[in-house]
């Protein structure tokens, strides 16, 4: 990728961060878990109280992919960490950079910031990605395991005394 350009992502690329999203969904097989909706990102993406942030990856003007990320926090270290919630690039503009150059893109954003580290989760059969992730120097975290409360157990737990 010799022309590839990192940029904020604006309200305009909805539409396209939407693709993206739906994109990096139906690869993972998961697009029936996709909800989310164009007026939806706006919101939270774009709107006055939103915590995550988006980057778009062009190509000589080209969209080739997308990265969302928000800001953590340690408490071990006492620092904010950057963790990244999606990065995609399109399969016919991968193996040239793009994933590497939005990645160092983030990491720069995150030691401008102070962070003490910049984390995120691969699905654990995407052999490329977690080939690409080490040889960056990215090591798993195998000693945590995570879990999530959605939906109406979220719900549930909310509304309990």
């Amino acid at each position: 990728m010799t022309n590839l350009l990192i940029r904020p992502a604006t309200a305009d690329d909805v539409p396209l961060i939407l693709r993206f999203i739906t994109d990096l969904a139906i690869y993972e097989k998961a697009e029936h878990e996709v909800v989310a909706t164009e007026d939806d990102l706006r919101r939270t993406l774009f709107g006055g109280d939103s915590t995550a942030h988006a980057l778009i990856g062009l190509d000589g003007g080209i969209p080739v992919g997308f990265a969302v990320y928000f800001f953590n926090y340690s408490t071990w270290l006492g620092r904010n960490g950057l963790f990244l919630e999606d990065l995609y690039v399109s399969p016919e503009h991968r193996g040239r950079g793009a994933g590497k150059t939005m990645l160092r893109h983030l990491a720069r954003i995150a030691v401008e910031r102070g962070c003490g580290r910049l984390e995120w989760n691969v699905i654990d059969w995407n052999e490329p990605a977690i080939r690409f992730y080490e040889a960056l120097g990215a090591r798993p975290q195998n000693e945590w395991v995570g879990y999530r409360l959605a939906g109406s157990a979220l719900q549930e737990l909310a509304g309990g005394a």
